[in-house]
């Protein structure tokens, strides 16, 4: 009986980095036409929810350097040293917690961008601890540029709104090779929640927030985006 239980986990394991792999390296090379987070959208639209028509997939080079660095300055400055996981601010995330200190999210770029791909929504220890596998699995395979460029597309900028592309057509009217430093800042402001915050009428909190990015950004310098190779 023990060896009977051996041998089925052994293989339960052996499946699930093997169908890991399947369904993230081919995304090296190949861009998704679904992906988790906009079906969820889809079969369980939030109050507010739109569907638009879908965008086009835009390669890292053909998007604005200054969208770039806005998302990295906004969501994960240290995007270009971590593997995935950024367990110096998973740590303090978790000290805050445990001291009664407001929490902060520790979410990398790498992890929002596999959660939005692969997972359910929630908080739950499971999701977070295949999040954290597959996000260090990525940065493995794909590199820092094709998970920047991933996040760039499937990220939601607003309702229904998925994507650099779509979100620079429909607030700006422009191609996201056109952004400007400040319409990146604005986009990359509304991120935590682009329900609660807009990216069109700002509130003055979300005006902070759009002064903050634009000062990281300065601060980083676009020569920042050269650590990505």
């Amino acid at each position: 009986m023990g060896k009977w239980i051996k041998k089925w986990v052994l293989r339960a394991i052996v499946f699930f980095f093997a169908f890991s792999i399947l369904i993230t390296l081919p995304l090296k090379f190949i861009n998704p036409a679904l992906w988790s987070w906009q079906l969820q959208r889809d079969f369980f639209p939030p109050k507010g929810y739109k569907q638009y028509p879908p965008s086009e997939w835009v390669s890292l080079e053909n998007i604005s350097p200054h969208m770039q660095l806005a998302v990295i300055a906004s969501e994960d400055q240290r995007f270009p040293f971590h593997h995935g996981v950024d367990f110096d601010s998973t740590q303090k995330a978790i000290s805050d917690m445990i001291s009664g200190d407001r929490f902060r999210g520790a979410s990398t770029l790498t992890q929002q961008t596999v959660k939005n791909l692969y997972l359910w929504s929630g908080k739950d220890l499971i999701r977070k601890a295949v999040e954290a596998y597959l996000s260090i699995l990525v940065e493995f395979e794909w590199g820092k540029e094709r998970i920047l460029e991933m996040y760039l597309n499937i990220v939601e900028f607003g309702p229904g709104i998925f994507g650099v592309e779509a979100a620079s057509k429909h607030y700006f009217g422009v191609r996201p090779s056109q952004l400007s430093a400040s319409q990146a800042a604005r986009l990359a402001a509304v991120l935590p929640n682009p329900y609660l915050f807009k990216v069109q009428n700002p509130t003055p909190y979300i005006w902070k927030r759009v002064a903050w990015i634009e000062t990281q950004m300065k601060q980083l310098g676009l020569g920042y985006l050269k650590e990505l190779n």
